[in-house]
């Protein structure tokens, strides 16, 4: 389920990535213009993305914690019989 989240995430970004050089690709700007707004609009993306990753590693360590503290508990209740 995680790496298929991952591949939804990557697929999304590369999208937008896609989506803003051809908008600003195709926009009646100068070159010079052109390519101020594609370098503040990657960086823009490369933020998002870094974001999404901090909370998908986020989501990923709480996951495995909760799943450790369950194996935990059930090493405990097996101890026990």
């Amino acid at each position: 389920m995680a790496n298929s989240n991952g591949k939804l995430v990557a697929a999304f970004l590369a999208g937008a990535a896609a989506g803003a050089s051809l908008g600003l690709l195709l926009a009646p700007d100068k070159g010079k213009d052109t390519r101020k707004k594609m370098k503040k609009s990657f960086d823009d993306l490369g933020s998002k993305a870094q974001d999404a990753f901090k909370k998908a590693e986020e989501a990923f360590d709480n996951l495995t914690k909760k799943k450790e503290a369950a194996e935990k508990k059930e090493e405990k209740k097996d101890d026990k019989k």
